[in-house]
């Protein structure tokens, strides 16, 4: 049975056998996804992980660590996955504010009309 060969294989000119590790996490039709890796972990760095690792669980959630990391760091040369975080926290704390804002006003207007019926939004 002819297979075809994995981003990792085929950007390393070998043919890709069922024992490829990587061929799983490297389809034939994303090799930027694998060229990414590589440049930042190389394929002997992300092998070794693999090896490490014997639960197919973790070795997944290790790939998509180092794939998420390798296209951050293209997508932001400087910091990478940092810029991400920091970007997500910032807006974490901005949409926290907002929260607490409409909460003070709710309770504004709770305080003003005692009768009124208002939904509970507190969890």
């Amino acid at each position: 049975m002819s297979r075809v060969s994995c981003a990792a294989c085929k950007y390393q000119r070998r043919k890709c056998t069922s024992k490829c590790v990587l061929a799983p996490y490297f389809p034939a039709n994303q090799p930027k996804k694998f060229q990414n890796a590589h440049r930042l972990f190389g394929v002997r760095n992300m092998v070794k992980i693999l090896d490490e690792l014997k639960d197919e669980d973790q070795k997944s959630d290790a790939m998509k660590s180092i794939i998420f990391e390798s296209d951050m760091r293209e997508k932001f040369p400087v910091y990478g996955c940092v810029e991400c975080i920091s970007y997500l926290r910032q807006q974490l704390q901005i949409t926290l504010q907002e929260l607490q804002d409409v909460q003070s006003q709710l309770e504004f207007y709770r305080q003003q009309h005692p009768t009124a019926t208002y939904p509970n939004f507190d969890r």
